[in-house]
């Protein structure tokens, strides 16, 4: 008898896994931390879902909308928490019906430490339980944090979870948000589709902000800290370099840049701006379905750095259909010039076994935020970028 104890026991451990194919692309949707931090509340929520139908975004892939810290209330007496009756009072069960009457899907935020970040209620002791409310209130994303974890390993603290998640048979997208303290891309592939690189990200193009004992980064740095990370992400398992600060204060041009990168990255779209209070430069940029397309394309793979010289960079990533995603980005306070020899550049990408020979292959050229042909590799690309901003192109072998 002990002994068929002990194989069923072994048996469900087995069987514990992620959900799978989830987050075949990247995710995209909007998050309230980076604008409204813990002053939320279920109006706010459900202005943003309104705003993110309204504004096209959903028609161009965004379909999470997902609270961040600062739902919490108390837990009840059998240990469920409960939401914040004065900023949720109709409930998470009724908010989560309302953004899925607009087609769009629900996210929620938890912290794997006894606190969260901003001081709420934990999900450390109580993983399965909180596990059962999410999923009976209808979630369908989890963002899980790591701060008041002292003591614990992270990744048996984030296997704990999703095996949690998955004995609730609800689909739910499991969002590591460890900072990368423990280089979760060595071990989130099966327990994550996604898992945060870095610390927080900040509403700067080039910056770092000290807080005492954490920083905050600005664009380029958490740009620059995604080198060598690009062989562990692809299809249902992304790195995640934050969330964007695009419409947050920074100019056009850097929010231009900050989401080209991000595209180019293969990185989650997740909004944090004030949806229902755009520019039209912001909505512009955040809707760019050509720009998204890479982003999302099938194949899944991480764009790479090919050269860099006096603030200017060249990044590349491969695409379906032996289509290539090319972005210029100058990270300097000038505009600079642009002379650029196709005819004289091999692209190879060794990790993911990739090349573009232009002297043997000529490509169509589309320029991505222009949205307009403007010729072929033949000729040598020329063109003036201006301070913290990008040029994106999008080259198709031409046919013979």
């Amino acid at each position: 008898m002990k002994k068929i104890v002990v194989l069923l026991f072994v048996a469900a451990i087995v069987q514990a896994q992620k959900f799978e194919k989830l987050a075949l692309t990247p995710p995209m949707g909007w998050n309230s931390w980076n604008k409204f931090g813990c002053n939320i509340n279920e109006e706010i929520i459900k202005k943003m879902a309104d705003a993110m139908v309204e504004s096209g975004m959903k028609d161009v892939g965004y379909k999470y909308i997902i609270i961040d810290d600062c739902w919490q209330g108390k837990r009840d007496s059998l240990g469920f928490i409960q939401p914040d009756p004065e900023r949720f009072p109709s409930g998470i069960k009724a908010l989560a019906d309302y953004i899925h009457s607009k087609g769009l899907k629900f996210g929620i935020y938890s912290c794997a430490g006894w606190k969260t970040c901003g001081g709420r209620p934990g999900s450390r002791g109580y993983e399965f339980q909180d596990a059962m409310k999410f999923a009976e209130w209808g979630v369908d994303y989890l963002k899980y944090d790591w701060c008041y974890t002292e003591g614990l390993c992270a990744e048996d603290a984030y296997l704990t979870m999703r095996n949690a998640l998955y004995q609730t048979g609800r689909p739910i997208v499991f969002s590591i948000c460890e900072w990368g303290n423990n280089k979760p891309w060595l071990w989130g592939k099966n327990i994550g589709h996604l898992w945060r690189t870095t610390g927080d990200i900040t509403n700067c193009f080039d910056c770092v902000i000290d807080h005492g004992t954490w920083k905050s980064w600005g664009v380029m740095q958490i740009l620059d800290m995604q080198e060598g990370l690009r062989s562990y992400a692809g299809p249902d398992h992304w790195n995640d370099p934050d969330m964007l600060e695009v419409g947050n204060g920074m100019s056009v041009n850097e929010d231009r840049a900050h989401f080209s990168m991000w595209c180019m990255l293969s990185a989650p779209l997740i909004a944090g701006n004030d949806l229902s209070r755009m520019s039209q430069e912001t909505k512009e940029i955040l809707t760019n379905k050509e720009v998204i397309e890479v982003n999302q394309d099938s194949l899944g793979i991480q764009g790479f750095k090919y050269f860099e010289k006096d603030g200017l960079e060249i990044w590349f990533k491969p695409l379906i259909n032996d289509n290539w995603a090319v972005c210029f980005l100058n990270r300097s306070t000038k505009p600079i010039e642009v002379n650029f020899n196709w005819n004289n550049c091999v692209v190879v990408d060794s990790v993911f076994n990739k090349e573009a020979n232009f002297k043997t292959r000529i490509y169509q050229i589309r320029d991505l935020w222009l949205k307009k042909d403007i010729g072929t590799t033949e000729k040598i690309f020329y063109a003036v970028i201006p301070s913290h901003d990008v040029i994106m192109l999008r080259l198709k072998p031409k046919k013979k």
